[in-house]
Order: C-alpha cells, then structure tokens, then sequence
C-alpha cells in the first residue's frame, strides 16, 4: 500500500435523494453544495456567502432563527459600494436600502429552509477571527478596509463550543429533526502561515470533537480535511495556488461523501445520473442531423423516467426545444 486511507464511520441515519441539505460556511461549503444541486439535492447553499470563523457562521444562522437584523455599527461604504461586515462581499450594493433588503431576503429564507431542513452542513475554515477595534465585535469579513480598524485574534475551542451551544438550542426549537455534520475544509490559509494554520485547523478539530461527543446522536464529523491530508497527501491535488484541492481531489471527497453518508436509493441514483449530465453537456455539431435528433429524443425518455424521483423538467424542456 502506497497511501492511507481514512476510515469514515457511516451515520445512524443515512441521507436521502429527497432530504433538504443546508451547507454554510467557508469556499469549500459552496464546492460541496455545487456537488449537491448538481445531483439533483435540494440544497441551500451558502446563504450568506462565504464565512471562514465559527463564530460568524454561529451568529448568522441565530440571526436568521431570530429574524434580527444585524447592527448598524456594521455597515460601512468602501469605494462607493454599501457592504456589511457580517457578510460576504457577495452582498453588496449602490445604495444601502437595496443592502438591506438583500440581507432581510438572506435571513427570511434561511429560516424558511432551516424549519423544514434535514441535514445543516457546516464547513469550518479557520479558528482566527477578526474584530472591529472600536467595540470588539466579530466581523465576517474586512472588505479590505486599513488593517488598523481590525484586531487578530484565534478563538478558543471553549468559546467555539459555548456559541454552538447557544445555537443549537434555538435551531433544536425551530427545527427538533434536523441533523448536523461539521467538517473543517482543506484549504490551506497560508496568509496565516502554514505554522498557525496548523495551529488554526487542530483548534477547530477539537471543538468539534467535543460538540460531536455532547450532541453523539445529532452531531456528525466528516473528514474532509483528513482525507486531503492524509489520504490524498500530495501537491498534485491541489491547484496552481497550492491552496485549494482539484477538481479530481475535490470529487474523490465528494465521492467518500457519498460512500459513506448517503441512502443506497441516492447512490444508484448518483450513478443513473451521471451518464445524463455528460448528455446534458453535449454540444452537437450538426444540431439539426438525424443522429442528433435521435440523440435527444433518447435522452429525453430516459430523463422521463426520473421524473418520479427528481425535478428534470426543466432538462426535459430544453432539450425538447431543440426537437425538429
């Protein structure tokens, strides 16, 4: 054996085709989401775009349980461009009403798709946090504003684990059947230097170790970042920055994912599918040819007889569109 591999116990309850699946947190949590819609999931993925700090994600969500609107204090204008601090650049805006009405939208459907939600992934990528000076309140986000209005600090597994605590107990009020698994993402933070990324990386490891042992029957951990690590353990999976894993890296985590987490029924399903998505991809030549018409009426039939499984009307209708 050249490589080792890691051992993922499967969950007291697999997850289903038709189970809704919340994904927040750091870039890794939209790779993993992009994975899910594309396989046909019902899937939310980063509502309040990219978060990297537990503590951010942890107050998202309780604000979102809670219909508050963030502080005021955390608005600001960079370069004409209205942006929050609690939030990804993502949302952004020319005037600060249309700002607000982004964000009130964000929170009123993330609690629309919690209450009724299965499954709340969430994707932690890095324990350091940053603070406004003025009043010491953790921030999403700098928005490249001067470093002086910030301070830098690492939480602590503790604090991590008291700001879950406080969530939890409200998203187990809204929502008494939702499960949740935490992974920590396998990009590498090299602006914190690969010394304190480590050190980054073990601190969110052992919070979550002890969420996991409090909540042993809702509260999962798979292991993203010791599959990259460990099993992977090689630079050619990961991309020209050496930071983010490859799409081959990236779909080897996806696939473990799906091995070890997922329904038998979503797994032949994954496998049904992905014939279908290369079809879907096609481009013909000769659009109008015989051959390619024959093409399309196959592929049409075959999506037809998942339409009692999934939603692929909308791939029925654009490939009927191309009928002669």
């Amino acid at each position: 054996m050249f490589r080792t591999e890691v051992t993922i116990p499967p969950l007291n309850k697999s997850i289903a085709l038709g189970d809704p699946v919340c994904l927040i947190g750091s870039c890794f949590a939209q790779t993993m989401g992009e994975h899910f819609q594309q396989n046909k999931f019902t899937t939310y993925p980063n509502p309040f775009g990219t978060l990297y700090n537990p503590a951010s994600i942890f107050r998202l969500l309780h604000d979102a349980i809670n219909q508050s609107m963030p502080g005021e204090h955390t608005y600001l204008v960079h370069q004409g461009i209205h942006l929050k601090y609690l939030f990804h650049s993502d949302f952004s805006s020319s005037s600060e009403d249309d700002l607000r009405a982004q964000i009130e939208q964000a929170l009123i459907s993330t609690r629309s798709f919690l209450k009724d939600c299965r499954w709340l992934v969430i994707t932690l990528g890095s324990a350091y946090c940053y603070e406004l000076q003025e009043n010491s309140q953790i921030i999403s986000n700098c928005h490249k504003m001067p470093s002086h209005l910030f301070q830098r600090r690492l939480l602590d597994p503790d604090e991590i684990v008291m700001r879950f605590e406080q969530l939890y107990g409200a998203l187990a009020a809204l929502n008494p059947d939702m499960k949740y698994i935490f992974t920590v993402s396998p990009v590498r933070h090299l602006r914190d230097t690969l010394v304190q990324n480590s050190v980054s990386k073990a601190v969110l490891r052992v919070a979550v170790n002890s969420i996991q042992e409090t909540h042993s029957n809702t509260v999962h951990y798979f292991p993203s970042y010791e599959l990259m690590m460990d099993d992977l353990r090689d630079y050619r999976f990961y991309r020209a920055d050496m930071l983010h894993p490859t799409e081959v890296a990236e779909d080897y985590i996806w696939q473990k994912l799906a091995e070890s987490y997922f329904s038998q029924e979503a797994q032949d399903f994954i496998k049904t599918w992905a014939p279908l998505q290369k079809a879907l991809q096609h481009r013909a030549f000769h659009p109008k040819s015989e051959a390619h018409q024959q093409f399309l009426r196959k592929t049409i039939a075959q999506l037809k007889q998942l339409t009692n499984r999934v939603d692929v009307n909308p791939e029925i209708k654009e490939l009927e569109q191309q009928l002669i």
